[in-house]
């Protein structure tokens, strides 16, 4: 069975046990899942067949879907789309689709079309499904990994005293763009904001700032306040580099700490101590685990390790819940690697993990990986060598 027709069968009898009459998908990132084109569409799965109604760039659709060229037809209007498939249904059916990112404008418009229609969240569903990647998603993940790791050799080849932290996410960036980054990354958020990545350097590494809770930079100005900003890198100063790739529609997420001149041994310490709990958790992390479990897992070594103050903590009492996230077609998808996610990793599953430790006194070392869950072992798919990298 090719790789469309065994997504579309697995959505398909998920719609059956859910009694759903069809699904009605929209999401660009969902709609590549299933057909291989992200141009805009409506996906319409039925218990038993399926259309792609393609709303603009039908001839490139054509030619980059997985799916038969009959299954694919033009069509703008979700009216019309209407007419087509449900004409015949009968009233007060179910139909799912992807309530969580659905303006609540468009929905009041859906609700006119399918007047009588009961509308179910679809996406756990379809998130649950892609949690496990197969072996072409898994390639187009390796190829980001590489392009991330061209952005790691740009920082050993560019950071210097006097740049700033502009400079060097931009020489990031461009290592990016040339090995085939696609210049943007996708969380299934509502008005998610981050320039083009987390970096950070200095006093700057305190500043927790921005919409996720992480070490993010503060930026250019208050109207995206995460990412680099123009603070000029002096020498002994710890620079954090969290700048994801897209390549082909997947994601590399991956975090090395660099200073610029020697480091302290409080410093590298904390690094040491954080690699090593790291490598605890790569090790022991088996399918069938728990989220919260493995998140656990890694609060028990760092009691091991006399370091619970420093690990995840945020300064001023705050400290993390979290010590990773799935990834791949978005940047943050589940499973969550947290205190309150009680969901199983399982073989196939690829997660950042991604953990930090600050000292007020010593500073901030942060280290992340990607790491593909494996019955016969754990592989790390990230190519930069994971070391406190003194420049």
């Amino acid at each position: 069975m090719k790789r469309c027709e065994k997504r579309i069968k697995n959505l398909q009898d998920r719609i059956k046990e859910l009694a759903l009459s069809a699904a009605v998908l929209f999401y660009s990132r969902d709609v590549f899942y299933y057909t291989g084109t992200a141009q805009p569409s409506y996906l319409v799965i039925l218990p038993e067949d399926y259309f792609l109604f393609v709303r603009s760039g039908f001839e490139f659709a054509v030619n980059e879907a997985f799916i038969p060229k009959e299954k694919i037809i033009e069509e703008r209007r979700l009216e019309n789309i209407f007419k087509t498939v449900f004409s015949n249904f009968d009233s007060k059916q179910k139909v799912g689709t992807e309530l969580d990112i659905l303006p609540a404008n468009q929905f009041s418009q859906w609700k006119r079309i399918f007047s009588g229609y009961e509308f179910m969240n679809l996406s756990p569903v379809i998130l649950e499904q892609r949690k496990r990647k197969d072996p072409s998603e898994i390639k187009n993940i390796r190829k980001a990994c590489q392009s991330i790791d061209a952005g790691h050799k740009a920082v050993l080849s560019t950071l210097k005293e006097g740049i700033t932290e502009l400079e060097l996410a931009a020489a990031v960036e461009n290592a990016h763009r040339l090995s085939g980054h696609e210049g943007i990354f996708f969380i299934r958020q509502p008005d998610f904001f981050m320039s083009r990545g987390p970096i950070s350097s200095g006093p700057n590494l305190f500043k927790i700032s921005g919409v996720v809770y992480t070490i993010t930079g503060i930026g250019l100005s208050p109207s995206v306040p995460a990412g680099p900003s123009r603070r000029v890198i002096s020498k002994g100063d710890v620079v954090i580099v969290d700048i994801p790739t897209l390549v082909d529609g997947y994601h590399a997420d991956q975090t090395r700490t660099y200073i610029l001149g020697k480091a302290n041994e409080k410093i590298k310490t904390l690094h040491i101590q954080l690699k090593e709990i790291a490598d605890y958790l790569i090790q022991n992390i088996k399918p069938g685990l728990k989220c919260n479990e493995i998140y656990k897992m890694a609060i028990e070594k760092a009691k091991e390790l006399e370091i619970t103050e420093a690990f995840l903590n945020f300064s001023k009492g705050r400290t993390g819940r979290m010590i990773g996230h799935g990834i791949g077609l978005e940047l943050n998808e589940p499973p969550i690697l947290s205190e309150y996610d009680d969901s199983e990793v399982s073989d196939g599953y690829v997660i950042a993990l991604d953990m930090h430790m600050m000292d007020e006194n010593a500073g901030v070392v942060k280290l992340e990986d990607m790491i593909l869950i494996a019955d016969k072992g754990n592989e790390i798919l990230t190519k930069s060598p994971r070391d406190l990298f003194e420049l």
